[in-house]
Formats: structure tokens, sequence, C-alpha cells
């Protein structure tokens, strides 16, 4: 995966992650794969605040992360993985201290601008995988659509208020983002409380380890809907669209 060199396990990384190696069908041959891996995380916000730690305690190898925005006292009822004393300081910087903190084993590389069609092939880079942790439309389209150009998935994570979103987008196997959304269904400042986010980011993380290692099946063809509120998951199916601008040539 990517264009680096295969490597094995250490034994420190054997004794690391010996509780997830000793699951059926992991071994240590799925912890290599994580470790091979390098996966972009888009924002470093709400969604990524348990996506990111997560995804550096299993083991991925590389993660890289962009953020153009600051901490701000607004931000900490959900973005855990800053606290104070980072306010002021870019999310993606003040991220990495903490994944350090999490796992100083793994290579993270940080980006503090903003995600657009001028940059973001450099910022995706040699990435195997995509994770949207934004909190706008037009950033993970942009996104999707580099997802579907160089033919990786996009991880797909959103919330609102005690609701939230995950879907696991992959053409031509699946439909892609702009499948499904053409414009925000809703615009502006919104409601979220914290725990929220820290469902669905914690589900982004396990759609990125199932994908890499092969256990279980990922969230294809449909979006998983969370109610907090009462508790409550359904499922949804979603299907290409045979006119979409971005994916409907692929076959």
């Amino acid at each position: 995966m990517g264009k680096k060199q295969w490597q094995g396990l250490t034994d420190d990384e054997k004794k690391r992650y010996s509780r997830q190696i000793i699951l059926d069908n992991f071994g240590q041959s799925g912890q290599e794969k994580l470790k091979n891996a390098v996966v972009f995380v888009a924002g470093a916000g709400g969604l990524a605040s348990s996506a990111l730690p997560y995804l550096a305690a299993s083991g991925i190898g590389t993660i890289r992360v962009c953020d153009y925005d600051a901490v701000e006292l607004s931000n900490l009822n959900r973005q855990v993985v800053h606290s104070d004393r980072n306010i002021g300081i870019n999310k993606a910087r003040s991220a990495k201290k903490r994944l350090r903190q999490v796992n100083p084993t793994i290579i993270i590389k940080t980006f503090e601008c903003k995600i657009d069609e001028t940059t973001v092939r450099r910022i995706v880079g040699n990435s195997n995988i995509i994770v949207d942790c934004t909190d706008n439309l037009s950033t993970r389209l942009v996104l999707n659509a580099y997802a579907v150009q160089k033919k990786i998935p996009f991880v797909f994570g959103s919330v609102w208020g005690l609701k939230g979103y995950l879907s696991f987008f992959h053409v031509p196997e699946t439909p892609c983002l702009e499948c499904v959304f053409q414009k925000a269904p809703h615009e502006g400042e919104f409601p979220v409380l914290g725990t929220t986010p820290g469902v669905i980011g914690t589900f982004e993380a396990l759609e990125v380890i199932k994908y890499f290692t092969g256990i279980g099946m990922n969230c294809k063809n449909k979006m998983l809907i969370f109610d907090g509120a009462l508790l409550l998951w359904k499922t949804v199916h979603i299907a290409r669209n045979p006119e979409c601008p971005i994916c409907s040539k692929l076959r």
C-alpha cells in the first residue's frame, strides 16, 4: 500500500497490538496491513476527535491530517482531542500533539491549509483512503471527486444535533457522495452534542480498519443513520445516479 516498502512488526508492536492481533481473521498479517497503510483525515474537529485517536491506537502506519482552523473555546464541547491550552493553535498541529501521546510509533503528517481543487492532490498525497471529518459539503465534494478519480475509498461521516450519518463510498462498487448529496441539507452554524460526533467518528475509524484488514463488511450502498435521542440505528439503501457528473462514466 502506498509506495513505501512493506514493513513487518517489531516485538514491541506485537505486544502493543496483541489484543487485536488475536481477533479472528485479523492476526499479524492484519496488523502489518495497518502498519503499511496511509490514511488521510480531512478535518481535526469533532468527528476527528474520536476517529484520529482510534486510528492512531490501532497502528495505522501513516496518518495525514489537514485542518485550516485554529482551536476555539466553542469547539471544546465536542472536539476532545484538543484542550484549553491549545486554544489559538492550528487544529491539525494540536491533534498531532495528542496523537503522539496515544501512539508515538506512527508517522503523522499535518497540513494547515484549505482543501480545494488546487490543494487536494498535494494534501491527500499517496493515501490509500480518505476519511471525511469535515463540516461542510463543498469540501466533501472536492474530496469525493478526488477519491473517484484516484479510485480510493471515501469514508463519509456527518452529524446534526443528536443524529449522525455514515457511509462507505468506493466507486464503481458503490455510488459516490455526489450521487446522494448535490447540496447541503442545512446551511450555517448547526447544533451538535459532543457525544454524537464521538459515536460517528469512532465508526469511521472502524470502517477504515475493516477495509485494510478485511474483517467484517464495510457500509457500502447504504447510509447508516444514528438517532442518539431515541438510541436507534437504521440503514437506508443508496444507489448510483446514472447522470452523476462525477462517477456516471465509471463502470
